[in-house]
Order: structure tokens, then C-alpha cells, then sequence
């Protein structure tokens, strides 16, 4: 791949831009190496700080490590490990600054996913409160920072941010702290944006980004250019705003921040749309939706969301654990006294007695524990179906609102003024424009489908279907028996994805002639199949492999419904599902 890359640019550039190339391929490659073997000795360092018992030295290396693999992977798990293994070290030792000072870095680094926010602002809010007891004014600045960045993000904006970031900049000023002044002033840059001011807006961001440009701080000259495009189109100055945009996708790109990436593409396909470039605004909302895709969809991110959830679960197990022991301890302590008070008959019945108690309570403590960690497992399945769903609507609603309007009204100037154009231009235009409005809808249509949240679940499936049946060779069926109740729109969009899932697996691996869908519902319970004629296969043991069929099988665990598969080589497929009617009445968490 390298050596036609060069070749390419010897063709088109000569020899010395191919060089710069292979030089700049090779210089990457040394140093994600070098990034590497600094990772690997780092780990050696601390293994032998620990067995030296040596905690201190072994926290700071941790914070070292996690700033190691931020650099070679961005926002990743490995960097969030080892911040909590650095407050773990110091919490040995009993170095509260450095304990706090790694609570203060575990709420920042949850700062990327806003999901995480509710914890960042738990880890925010105990450093502040200790640093402002011990009066360490940098700190202080730094923990409101952060908390004011996720005030700004709210809706509505609290009203008083505006005064607490002004307060924070003078403090960073007056503490000679340049970088906390800079982010400050970046901070009510996008808070003034919020509030629709963009000349305010433009002040701040260009004194940040002064102080941003002469400290060197790559990920804040990225925002601040950011934030200016935004300014620039406010102005509908949208060739201002794409070079802004630029410049800042430059940076993020390098910094592999990709929630940044996303929004960057996302505002250029509206500056674009406003420039009359409908391809390059196409192009950039399909960025958009891969960026969404690789950040809410990553597995770096969803077991960052995840650990929290974990931390609380090994809380809960410890506590067990310990509860375990003690009754243990009891246990040991009653038998002691059944061979002292074996000549009281009475002492003995209420020792019994006693026992039972202890027993009932151990017993009850258990179920809690198991209670409260399903709970978690299912807060922890609500939040990223919500991220899927809620990405997947603003995404639907951006394409059709912006894009899809913009080419309806291209659509239309051309259709009106068809006698001034050339036959040679007339006919590829209004193809073009055609192909063009019908990927949008479809893209859009299978984000968020329009008959499911106007009409409900039947008429969105036999939309579906009808599609379907419109550029697939094999005949797809729905047909369903009974009175479906109103859905709640969770229990409909689940459904709805799942029937939609199985589906697309059937017209592509069951070459079938024939899929049919039916839908049985009663008032305790809904039944649904979906069979096919195909060629089968072996479902001896159940189908794990694969995101399709985990997803499948989480969306109806979740609604309280099993799922059983059951095929025959030869003989096509059956899916059945069952599901309690109740929970899919109750379920009515909107998901946008």
C-alpha cells in the first residue's frame, strides 16, 4: 500500500513529495512505537513501585500511563483504569491531595460522553469541596471549570453561569493561572453562543484563543476555531465558517477527539447547505453519522459508561461480602454460646430463635444486593438504547429539516426554470436531484421511522414491508390477530428494531422466497414470529455471535419477553417471541 501511495505521487508530484510522504508514514509508525514502549516500561516502573510498596511514586506513574494512552487512543477505558488505580495508591497512603487531585481527573475525563455527566459532577463535587477547604485556589478554578461545562450544556442554561464564569476568569487571572483564564473565556464564548449573542460570543472566543495559541493547547484552538465558524455563521458568512471549521477538524483529527469531529461535520453540512454546495453538505452529514456511529457504538465508549456501573456493582458486592463475614463471625459466636447455655433450655430456644433471625436478615440482604445490581445492569441497557435511539432522531431530524428541504427547494427552482436550461444539463440535473432526495428520505425514514411515531407499530411495519417488498425479489407478509393496544413508544421502537433486525437477516443470509411476519396479542401476552422458506441452518446451540442477534435478544430481555430460535437445513427458520402485554403497555419512556 505504501510503495503505490509513493508511486502515485512520484506520477503526479515527483520524487520529492513522495518521499515526504513515506517520511511522514514512517515518522507516525516510529512514534506509536515509541508511544508503545513507553506504555510497556511505564508498567514495569510501577509493577516494581508497588512491590516496594512505594504507593505515592506508583499513583503518579498511574496518571502518567492514563495520559499515555489518551495520546495513542483518545477516549478509551485504558486511560479511565488507570486513574482509578492512581486513587486507589494514593488512598493507600493517605495523600488526600493526590487522592482528590485523581477524583478531579476521573470527572474531567468523563466529560467527553455526556452520558457520564451525573458522575463527572459526583467526582467534580468532592474535589471542589476539599480543595476549598484547603484552600488550593489553581484547583478550586479547575473543579469549577469543569462543573460550569456541564452547567452550559443544560436546558435550560442556569441562570446565574454567566456571572460564576466571569467570577472564575477574574480568579484565574488574579492567580496568574493563563490556561484556566483561556478555557474560561472559551466557556462564555459558547455559553453567549447558547444565548443567541454572537458578538458577545466573538469577544471571548478571540481572547481565548489568543491565550490558547501562545500556550501551545492543540484540543482549545481546535474549539475556539470552532466556536468562530459558529460566530461567522450567525453573520451567514459561510465561506468564513467552513475555513473555520477546517482548521479546527485539523486539530481534532490529530487529538482523535471524535465527539468533535462529529460536530464539526454536523455544522459543516449546514454551512455548506447555505452555500448551495448540497453534495459537499450530503458528504458531511454522512460524516456526521459515522462519527455518531463510532462514538456512541464504540466499545471504548459503552465500557467507559459501563465502569461506573461496575464500580457501584463491586461496592455493593463488598458490602455483601462483608455482611457475609460478619454473619460468619456470628455464627461462630452463637455456637460458643449453644456450649455454655446447653443447661438452660430457654437459652437455648432463643439462641435458636436468634439464628433464624440472622439467617432471614443474611437472606434479605442478599436479595436486595442481587436486586439492586439488576437494576444497575438495567439502568446501564437504558442508557445506551436511549444513546442509539436519541442519536439516531437527531440525525433523522437533521437530514429531513436541513438537507431534505434544501434539495425539495433545488428540486423545485429547477422544475421552474426547465426552459432555460440545455437538454444536456436539463435531464442528468433532475436525476441527480431525484437520486439525491430519495437517499436522504431513506436514510432518514431508517433512522426514525415517520408511521412509527405518527401512526404506531402496525402501520409502521406494513410500511416497512411494503418497502421491502419494492426492491427485494422475496415476498414479505405481515399479518397480526387481535386488538394491539396503544404501545408505550419505548416498547414500540424496541419492537420495531427487532422485527426490523430480523428481517434484514432473513433477505440476506436465508435466500428464501417467502418471509412472514405475524403478530398475535391477547390481554396477558404478545406473540410474534417471523418464519421464512430459506435454506436454514444449525441453531442446536443458541446464536450469540454477532451485534444483530445480542441486540435482538437485550431489547426483549429488557422488555421482560423471551426469544427462541428454532431452524432446519433445508426447512427455512422460525424467531418466536413472547412478550407480557403489561410491560409493553407501562413501558412509555420517550426515547428522543
Amino acid at each position: 500500500m505504501l510503495r503505490y501511495a509513493t508511486y502515485l505521487l512520484v506520477k503526479k508530484t515527483g520524487l520529492g513529495a513522495a518521499m515526504l510522504v513515506v517520511l511522514s508514514v514512517l515518522c507516525q509508525s516510529v512514534s506509536a512505537v515509541a508511544q508503545t514502549s513507553g506504555i510497556d516500561s511505564l508498567k514495569k516502573e510501577i509493577r516494581q513501585l508497588v512491590v516496594r510498596n512505594r504507593y505515592v511514586p506508583a499513583a503518579k506513574a498511574y496518571e502518567q500511563l492514563g495520559g499515555l494512552y489518551h495520546k495513542l487512543y483518545g477516549y478509551n477505558k485504558y486511560t479511565l483504569d488507570s486513574y482509578f488505580n492512581s486513587l486507589k495508591y494514593y488512598s493507600l497512603d493517605g495523600d488526600s491531595a493526590g487522592y482528590y487531585n485523581a477524583q478531579l481527573s476521573i470527572g474531567d475525563y468523563y466529560l467527553h460522553d455526556y452520558f457520564m455527566q451525573p458522575s463527572a459532577e459526583k467526582y467534580l463535587n468532592k474535589a471542589r469541596q476539599y480543595f476549598e477547604r484547603t484552600r488550593n485556589m489553581p484547583k478550586v478554578i479547575e473543579c469549577r471549570l469543569a462543573l460550569a461545562n456541564i452547567a452550559q450544556q443544560k436546558n435550560p442554561i442556569p441562570a446565574g453561569l454567566l456571572t460564576d464564569l466571569r467570577e472564575t476568569e477574574r480568579m484565574s487571572e488574579q492567580n496568574k493561572q493563563e490556561f484556566s483564564q483561556a478555557y474560561a473565556l472559551n466557556l462564555l464564548a459558547n455559553t453567549y453562543l447558547r444565548f443567541k449573542n454572537p458578538d458577545s460570543a466573538q469577544y471571548f472566543v478571540n481572547r481565548s484563543l489568543i491565550l490558547s495559541k501562545r500556550l501551545n493547547i492543540r484540543w482549545l484552538i481546535s474549539l475556539n476555531h470552532f466556536y468562530q465558524g459558529i460566530v461567522e455563521q450567525f453573520g451567514n458568512h459561510s465561506e468564513k465558517a467552513i475555513d473555520a471549521y477546517q482548521r479546527s477538524y485539523t486539530l481534532a483529527e490529530a487529538e482523535k477527539n471524535v465527539a468533535m469531529l462529529r460536530e464539526l461535520s454536523k455544522h459543516s453540512a449546514d454551512a455548506y447547505s447555505h452555500m448551495g454546495n448540497y453534495k459537499s453538505a450530503y458528504e458531511s452529514s454522512l460524516k456526521t453519522l459515522d462519527f455518531a456511529n463510532q462514538f456512541y457504538e464504540s466499545e471504548q465508549t459503552k465500557s467507559i459508561r459501563l465502569q461506573e456501573l461496575d464500580s457501584q456493582i463491586k461496592t455493593l458486592a463488598v458490602e455483601k461480602q462483608l455482611a457475609e463475614e460478619q454473619s460468619q463471625g456470628q455464627r461462630f459466636l452463637n455456637s460458643v454460646l449453644v456450649g455454655v447455655l446447653l443447661i438452660s433450655i430457654a437459652g437455648v430456644a432463643a439462641l435458636v430463635f436468634l439464628r433464624r433471625q440472622q439467617k432471614l436478615i443474611a437472606r434479605q440482604q442478599a436479595v436486595i444486593a442481587q436486586q439492586q445490581i439488576r437494576q444497575l445492569e438495567l439502568k446501564s441497557l437504558r442508557a445506551m438504547i436511549e444513546g442509539q435511539e436519541g442519536e439516531r432522531s437527531r440525525i433523522a431530524r437533521d437530514l429531513h429539516d436541513g438537507l431534505g428541504i434544501q434539495l425539495s427547494r433545488i428540486k423545485l427552482f429547477v422544475e421552474a426554470h426547465q426552459e432555460q436550461l440545455p437538454l444536456s444539463v436539463k435531464e442528468p440535473l433532475n436525476q441527480f436531484l431525484d437520486e439525491a432526495c430519495t437517499e436522504t428520505r431513506l436514510i432518514s425514514n431508517d433512522l426514525r421511522p415517520y408511521a412509527l411515531s405518527t401512526f404506531g407499530l402496525i402501520p409502521a411495519l406494513e410500511d416497512l414491508v411494503q418497502k421491502l417488498n419494492l426492491v427485494n425479489e422475496t415476498t414479505l407478509v405481515l399479518e397480526h390477530y387481535g386488538e394491539l393496544p396503544t404501545l408505550g413508544e419505548e416498547a414500540s421502537a424496541m419492537l420495531f428494531r427487532v422485527i426490523q433486525e430480523l428481517l434484514n437477516n432473513a433477505l440476506k443470509h436465508a435466500h428464501a422466497q417467502t418471509i412472514t411476519v405475524q403478530i398475535m396479542t391477547n390481554d396477558e401476552t404478545a406473540l410474534i414470529s417471523v418464519d421464512d422458506d430459506g435454506q436454514g441452518g444449525d441453531f442446536s446451540e443458541e446464536p450469540t455471535n454477532g451485534n444483530g442477534l445480542a441486540n435482538i435478544k437485550s431489547r426483549i430481555a429488557y422488555l421482560g419477553g423471551q426469544v427462541m430460535w428454532q431452524s432446519e437445513a433445508g426447512k427455512g427458520t422460525s424467531v418466536m417471541i413472547s412478550l407480557p402485554m403489561q410491560k409493553l403497555i407501562k413501558s412509555t419512556t420517550v426515547i428522543a
